[in-house]
């Protein structure tokens, strides 16, 4: 007896077969996503438990500058395998841009130390040994994976932006060459980017005694890193946490458009339901029918998904692996495989959702009377009460998102007020019928009227467009606030034009030279030292009583006349993320670590984004009392307007032989610095673009399976002399309506939950925050494309159905 009633049930969807595009768009695009980025998190994050695939075993030992920029100068390299510390190898990086405008990271090597430090002559395939990239035209390697990411074979070569080649290409097939990093002879860099010393220095295992010597001969400015690999994963949860984010609003989204689609395909099928259930059907034959039918739904979405899912993981793991490098300095695989846990995680999670979305449709389908059932889509009627419910559970969402946002670490504020959106149809419901019954015209009342009976079946889809729409905006706005409170943030800590770090007995005299040049207008002393205290390492740095420098320094907070204050009493100023991390306000009392000892008085704090230590600034007088010809100097150099840098840096060069290390051109730097950071927010923005084309998908979609289903009311109104441009017009109209006013609602909330991102997640994450900033133009931009696709989405379908003879759409429809 269950076979027919299958059968007759699958039946709709012969009739609609919109419908199954639908049902399957929603359900498979929700779980890829969500696959996707659980694909992606979990290969970074195996990556960083084996630790990088290529360098860190058997080298546990790394040697960088702790300032962003610099380099490990080359005669320290030298003065170490002098003192015999045989088992470290030097490493340079330097970031290529092609003729494609993508952009990857070159790696140079020594292969004769390296080799001779360890077994690396196991990345030899058989194709390619080490030694080989020493000899001219310096061959390039890269792994099979990222190879045939950016479509290279053996022997090709690579076009530069500048036109110029390289390579040729060798491509390595052992398994550690998964990493998205091209390998090349030093030399090679060195031409790129003419330039001495090293990113890094790595080293393997050593003895208690080499280890002794080295960390004894090692200058101020490096530090001596163990393992840094183990350390990646909690540092890079925030990173993760905002990707597993995303994915989990895209499955939402997609679980919103099978909700939409299941419950108008149950309205749809009330009459059919209706006369089973008075031919001798039960109803407890019908829900093994739709179970049945929900369970293969599942199937095919997760076989879809899952599918859909790994290539999507392929896609975005090159630029989250890239994102992760310049961030962390982690190197993650590009060889993914399918993995059992996502497979049984999206099961989970497929089952719940579509038990939460289809449970309430399926139960009011059948436990409706047949007599009721047999009325055309007389279950339409229902919708406002399903509208209150949601805008109350909406409301408690909102309660719980305030509650949570008042807790400490409250990260899931910003999903509580998302679940917010349920207000939204509701809303729209009630607004419709209030200008239904406000309105004079006969035409604008049967509009608005018709529009809130259309929210039936375009409600669930139009939230989920909401949402989307919330979700990019606050994204948005987020990136854009990120990106120019770094941007000037860094104009105003880089705001020299040169900065050099000489030594300290060489220091008075590049000064002095400096202010005799015609084309330096000032330069600027700082000192630095990093100290032990109770909290941890504490760096202090030095700042001189110029306006310039007053106005290099990004404020946050300061007391009245912070800055004579700072140089005439004993008065600090601290960054803005020791001063959260201990809780530390304006006017407070502090003790700090010998010889600085106790009660200093905090008279401002100021924004440093990206330092690893907490920074206290000090005068240069008091730092003179305290660290008297001691601690790292640095010269800040500003140029006379329209000066060239380039003579001074090669005359700074030849009279003092300065190393290029210590020096750093500060517009280089800038540039480098924005394109780190455009590139990480790639990932993170094309997730939330395609989370809204899922949710204009669903909404079109929608739209396109309910104008079919009013093919009746349409023949009607044009057997009655309404024209095909009157009724497109009203079908787009209806939908451009119902964008506007979701437009209007995910404005605000976006914002809101870019403010939550900002205060919540940076603050707890990264120990600083931010000033919000608004871009009205992008929001624009982002709101009239997704508005004009609605109304194509609207008109569309409509257009469609008049096209066809009125007569006939009419008999076809009874």
């Amino acid at each position: 007896m269950l076979r027919p009633v299958v059968n007759a049930l699958w039946g709709h969807y012969r009739r609609h077969p919109f419908q199954i595009i639908l049902v399957w768009l929603g359900l498979t695009l929700g779980i890829a996503l969500l696959v996707g980025v659980m694909a992606v998190n979990q290969q970074a994050k195996e990556s960083y438990r084996e630790g990088e695939q290529l360098f860190s075993n058997p080298f546990p030992y790394r040697i960088r500058h702790a300032q962003v920029g610099m380099k490990v100068p080359q005669g320290f390299y030298i003065q170490m395998r002098r003192a015999g510390l045989k088992t470290c190898s030097p490493l340079e990086e330097y970031r290529i841009v092609t003729d494609q405008h993508r952009d990857f990271q070159l790696l140079g090597i020594d292969p004769v130390a390296l080799m001779g430090v360890s077994d690396s002559h196991a990345l030899d395939d058989g194709k390619v040994k080490l030694l080989e990239l020493m000899r001219p035209p310096y061959p390039i390697m890269i792994g099979e994976q990222l190879a045939n990411y950016i479509g290279l074979s053996d022997g090709s070569m690579i076009t530069l932006d500048s036109g110029k080649k390289i390579g040729p290409i060798e491509i390595s097939h052992d398994e550690r060459m998964s990493e998205p990093r091209m390998i090349a002879d030093i030399a090679l860099l060195r031409e790129l980017n003419p330039s001495s010393g090293f990113t890094a220095v790595v080293c393997g295992e050593m003895s208690r005694k080499d280890l002794s010597k080295l960390t004894h001969i090692l200058p101020p400015g490096l530090t001596l890193e163990r393992k840094q690999s183990a350390k990646l994963e909690p540092l890079t949860n925030a990173f993760h946490l905002n990707l597993f984010a995303m994915g989990m609003l895209s499955f939402v989204v997609g679980l919103f458009i099978f909700y939409q689609a299941m419950s108008l395909s149950f309205a749809q099928r009330q009459p059919l339901v209706g006369i089973l259930r008075q031919l001798g059907v039960t109803s407890s034959q019908i829900a093994k029918a739709l179970m049945f039918e929900l369970s293969a739904w599942i199937v095919l979405g997760l076989i879809g998904g899952n599918l859909l899912g790994l290539l999507l993981a392929h896609q975005l793991l090159p630029g989250v692996a890239a994102s992760l490098n310049d961030l962390y300095s982690a190197n993650v695989s590009l060889h993914i495989q399918w993995h059992w846990s996502w497979g049984l995680a999206s099961l989970a999670i497929a089952v719940f959702g579509c038990a939460f979305a289809c449970t309430w449709p399926m139960i009011r389908l059948v436990r409706t009377q047949p007599a009721r059932l047999s009325a055309h889509l007389s279950l339409i009627r229902f919708s406002g009460r399903e509208f209150a419910w949601q805008a109350l559970f909406s409301g408690i969402f909102i309660l719980v998102a305030f509650a949570i946002y008042q807790l400490p670490h409250g990260q899931l504020a910003g999903f509580a007020l998302i679940a917010s959106g349920l207000f939204m149809p509701f809303l729209l419901w009630k607004l419709f019928l209030g200008l239904g019954k406000v309105c004079r015209s006969a035409q604008l009342r049967w509009f608005f009227n018709d529009a809130a009976a259309s929210l039936s079946y375009r409600g669930v889809a139009a939230m989920a467009f909401m949402l989307a729409l919330a979700s990019n905006i606050g994204m948005e706005t987020m990136v854009g606030s990120f990106r120019n409170t770094t941007e000037s943030w860094l104009e105003q800590r880089l705001a020299a034009d040169i900065y050099i770090r000489p030594s300290m007995n060489m220091a008075p005299r590049i000064s002095k030279w400096l202010q005799e040049q015609p084309e330096v207008e000032q330069v600027w002393w700082s000192w630095q030292k990093e100290t032990p205290s109770e909290a941890g390492t504490i760096q202090v740095m030095s700042i001189g009583n110029t306006d310039g420098e007053k106005h290099a320094l990004s404020v946050k907070e300061t007391a009245y006349d912070y800055w004579k204050t700072l140089h005439t009493s004993r008065s600090v100023m601290v960054s803005e993320s020791m001063a959260l991390k201990h809780r530390w306000d304006v006017g407070d009392v502090i003790d700090l670590p010998a010889p600085m000892n106790k009660k200093w008085k905090i008279v401002g704090i100021y924004y440093d984004y990206g330092n690893p230590y907490g920074q206290v600034l000090i005068s240069q007088s008091k730092w003179q009392r305290f660290w008297p010809h001691s601690g790292q100097v640095g010269l800040a150099i500003h140029l006379e307007k329209n000066a060239n840098p380039d003579k001074l840096l090669a005359d700074l060069g030849a009279r003092f032989r300065l190393q290029p290390e210590r020096i750093r051109n500060n517009a280089a730097l800038m540039k480098e610095a924005m394109g780190v950071f455009d590139r990480t927010f790639v990932v993170t923005s094309t997730l939330g673009h395609l989370t809204l084309f899922i949710a204009v998908c669903g909404l079109f979609f929608a739209t396109v399976a309910g104008e079919t289903s009013r093919q009746r009311q349409f023949s009607l109104l044009r057997c009655m002399g309404m024209t095909g441009r009157e009724l497109a017009l009203l079908g787009g109209g209806q939908l451009l309506m119902i964008g506007i006013m979701t437009a209007l609602i995910a404005l605000p909330l976006g914002l809101i939950l870019a403010q939550l991102l900002i205060d919540v997640v940076l603050k707890y994450s990264f120990g600083w925050t931010m000033p919000v900033q608004y871009f009205p133009v992008d929001y624009l931009t982002t709101l009239g494309t997704a508005l004009l696709a609605l109304l194509v989405a609207g008109a569309w379908p409509v257009w469609r159905l008049v096209r066809r003879s009125a007569i006939l759409s009419l008999r076809e429809s009874f």
